[in-house]
């Protein structure tokens, strides 16, 4: 939110209560609305300083340069300075801005130049006869400014160019406070402030006065609300005669100060009264309006409409939209149309003034992408009782600005009048949310000065009646909140000790297991990411998004959904990483998904996932490079598994066709996992070119099983181990998974580790098949193994290979 000092001061008491800008931002800081920049604004860079008037006295050819001039000017004080000029337009008698020596000048284009005595070919020269350009004045560079010739020497630029300031400050504004969302709002709550720590009333100076009053009734507009529920009010009125034309320089100056571009003097107030009150308005062309009648309703889905922007958008069923006799004419609070709005050629208008209903107006906004001032206002609850005085207070202004009559009064459509939401607020509920004993009084006046209305006092609690600029307050906890910021967090005292129970680790467990897992990932080359839960829809098919949490009041129309998977989001910042040229990558996340059966039923899971591309080792004088690939992430899986001592942990493949392959990792017969190859479509949806493999974890059945194992310890063997190699010739299809079923059948308890080192496919071992060379490890704890032991292992091992695999053994 942005906030002009000199526009805020307008609704601020003067005299002893007026506050410098930096005073002024500790308020504010104090109330809630956090500054979190405070800077100078200058309409003209450096505010003209050391720029004067001068008059030139003599103006001859320079001796060596033929495009040159040397002038006298007189400043009006000292002698006159000469000063060397190149513009084709400098003459005797003229009337000039000069930069004297010392002072600094900010051109349109380029650096700042600070004045200094220069010799321009041989010819001193005491300062510099300025171009608009030169000061950022203008964009002319044809020649020097020549000024009026009543002006007198001597005179400060600035005192007649009188260049605008200001202090701008962004409040950093929480998406609650809709009623500082206008200097007006904020103003009132400076007040509050001052009039609470100064124990005196101090008031705003409202902008609104009772000088409205038609000049006739010529145009009277029709308005009908057919969707009373979106559209709660409804107010217009008619004003003829205006010319459309630029704006006077103050009302430029308060939008240029805040970052508005102006546009006209219509547009520019509306957008005036906007950042002053928080109420949007719209203005119509009222010669668009058919049949002299502002129909306010929803149109059948797909209904084609051109907006401001020249786009023609299809709206949705619930669309709300202002209409004439005959057509749609401005997407309601968000939008106008192109061919209802004010132009140049606009002579008669029909302002509007109304209140819609928040949530309508966000889905609207969001569905077409439309996120405008006036939309952020609305969908966070404009003031429905201030929509007819804001209304008469920019007609007003139009006619003293733009010309013309107001030639109706204010039509006011108000079906069912809201009213004021009530709140009992007991002291000692005061006292204990906030921490601090408040007198009544205090309290009184600080609500009151808030616009609340005491409606009863009792002893021990006060009924109010909330503000209707303050939709967000429906609680007794929201009137403790504004009476403890207006008050100031800093005047709560702090206690001298605070009881506190112990905590207890209920989730010591699972945190344990995370750590163990998250420090070998990191170990291992990985860096842990952390993305959004909330992702896009456009993801995922239509069968996902059957149980998929959809987002009521989603931040943008790429954030709509709470995700049901890990992926997308990691692919997101591999794609992120890939198109900055960082291709090797290797990341972790502990995350979380979310489903639902319908409303009231929810499902929240706990993931770990792995995110796999490039390559792992980058090449080196000792060792070539080594790329990721679909072994290395299986072994990957298979290790986290170990490392956790998840038990009888075996890989099948699943069933699918999104994905190349999808394997399944299994503890006994509890499926903690899967390892994807992700398929080109997916990633091309991500313009990833690259192989990827995605390894996803459930957390909860890692943290059970871990959890039910007994940890064992044992003595270091006193005996030796003994190996021995065996090289098996086997149909290609065969698996290393089969090679350990047909171990795991024979059963012998004196094998401690079996590894497969090689695998050597030729058209010289036979068609189809291939070698597998395998490595087995034999220890017996109590004595030292023996040939003959270890060689009648190996024959119980290459008989079950033989029946098991149909296996040859290579000699």
């Amino acid at each position: 939110m942005t906030i002009s000092y000199n526009w805020l001061s307008t609704y601020l008491p003067g005299g002893d209560m007026a506050q410098d800008p930096e005073k002024l931002s500790k308020i504010l800081t104090s109330i809630g609305l956090e500054v979190e920049s405070l800077e100078k604004y200058e309409s003209i860079k450096g505010g003209l300083a050391g720029l004067v008037i001068g008059e030139v006295l003599e103006c001859e050819k320079h001796p060596d340069a033929d495009k040159l001039r040397v002038t006298k000017v007189n400043i009006g004080s000292g002698e006159p300075l000469q000063i060397v000029c190149g513009a084709p337009n400098v003459a005797a008698g003229q009337k000039v801005v000069v930069a004297t020596i010392g002072a600094t000048i900010y051109p349109v284009t380029g650096d700042p130049l600070t004045m200094k005595k220069a010799k321009i070919r041989g010819v001193e020269s005491q300062g510099m006869i300025c171009a608009e350009d030169e000061i950022g004045m203008g964009g002319s560079h044809a020649g020097i400014m020549v000024l009026p010739e009543e002006l007198v020497p001597g005179t400060p630029a600035a005192e007649y160019f009188k260049p605008y300031q200001d202090w701008i400050y962004e409040i950093g504004l929480t998406p609650n406070r809709m009623d500082a969302m206008s200097h007006y709002g904020v103003a009132k709550d400076v007040c509050a402030y001052l009039t609470h720590h100064n124990n005196r009333e101090v008031r705003s100076v409202s902008p609104f006065n009772n000088s409205f009053k038609p000049d006739n009734t010529d145009t009277v507009v029709q308005v009908v609300i057919e969707n009373e529920e979106a559209c709660q009010r409804y107010a217009g009125v008619s004003i003829n005669g205006v010319t459309v034309k630029e704006s006077p320089q103050w009302l430029k100056d308060r939008l240029l100060s805040i970052g508005l571009r102006p546009i006209n003097n219509i547009v520019d107030i509306t957008n005036f009264i906007l950042h002053e009150t928080g109420q949007p308005l719209h203005a119509f062309d009222a010669d668009a309006i058919k049949g002299n009648k502002v129909v306010v309703k929803t149109l059948p889905a797909e209904t084609p409409f051109v907006t401001l922007d020249g786009k023609e958008r299809k709206l949705h069923a619930d669309d709300l939209m202002i209409c004439n006799a005959e057509e749609p004419m401005c997407i309601a609070g968000v939008f106008g149309g192109l061919s209802s709005g004010v132009t140049d050629n606009t002579t008669r208008i029909f302002l509007e003034s109304a209140w819609f209903q928040p949530m309508s107006i966000r889905k609207t906004s969001f569905r077409h992408g439309l996120r405008t001032d006036a939309a952020t206002r609305f969908e966070k609850g404009v003031d429905i009782s201030g929509s007819v005085n804001v209304l008469k207070r920019a007609a007003v202004l139009i006619r003293e600005i733009a010309g013309g009559e107001i030639a109706s009064d204010v039509v006011d459509i108000y079906p069912e009048q809201k009213y004021k939401t009530q709140i009992a607020l007991k002291y000692h509920y005061l006292k204990k949310l906030s921490g601090k004993n408040y007198h009544p009084d205090a309290v009184k006046r600080i609500l009151t000065s808030l616009g609340f209305e005491i409606i009863k006092e009792g002893m021990d609690e006060l009924w109010v009646a909330v503000p209707y600029s303050k939709p967000d307050i429906t609680l007794p906890a929201d009137v403790v909140e504004e009476v403890v910021r207006i008050d100031g967090l800093d005047n709560i005292e702090i206690p001298s000790s605070i009881t506190i129970a112990p905590s207890v680790e209920a989730l010591a467990g699972k945190e344990a297991v995370r750590e163990k897992l998250a420090s070998f990932l990191v170990g291992k080359g990985f860096s842990e990411i952390m993305t959004n839960s909330i992702t896009n829809s456009k993801y995922f098919g239509e069968e996902v998004l059957k149980t998929a949490v959809k987002m009521i009041n989603n931040l943008s129309a790429e954030l709509d959904v709470m995700r049901p998977s890990m992926l997308e989001t990691g692919l997101e910042a591999f794609s992120y990483n890939i198109n900055r040229r960082n291709q090797n990558l290797q990341f972790f996340e502990f995350g979380k998904t979310y489903a639902t059966d319908g409303p009231g039923s929810y499902q929240e899971a706990e993931h770990l996932c792995l995110y796999l591309t490039g390559t792992r080792q980058e090449q080196t004088w000792q060792d070539k490079a080594k790329a990721t690939d679909f072994f290395y992430a299986k072994g990957l899986a298979e290790a986290l598994t170990e490392l956790i001592g998840l038990p009888a942990v075996s890989f099948a493949a699943r069933e699918q066709s999104a994905h190349p392959l999808v394997l399944e990792i299994n503890s006994g017969k509890t499926v903690v996992g899967t390892l994807t190859v992700v398929s080109k479509e997916q990633l091309a949806n991500f313009d990833i070119r690259q192989a990827v493999y995605f390894i996803d974890f459930d957390v909860a059945q890692l943290v059970q099983i871990a959890g039910a194992r007994k940890i064992t310890y044992s003595e270091i063997a006193k005996y030796p181990a003994v190996q021995r190699d065996l090289a098996l010739v086997v149909q290609r299809s065969t698996t290393y998974e089969a090679i350990e079923a047909a171990l795991k059948k024979i059963k012998l308890p004196r094998l401690q580790q079996v590894r497969l080192f090689d695998v050597f496919e030729s058209e010289k071992l036979g068609a189809d098949k291939k070698s597998m060379a395998v490595n087995f490890t034999f220890l017996d704890e109590e004595k030292t193994l023996t040939d003959k032991e270890t060689d009648g292992m190996m024959n119980k091992i290459i008989q079950a290979f033989e029946q098991e695999l149909s296996a040859e053994i290579r000699k």
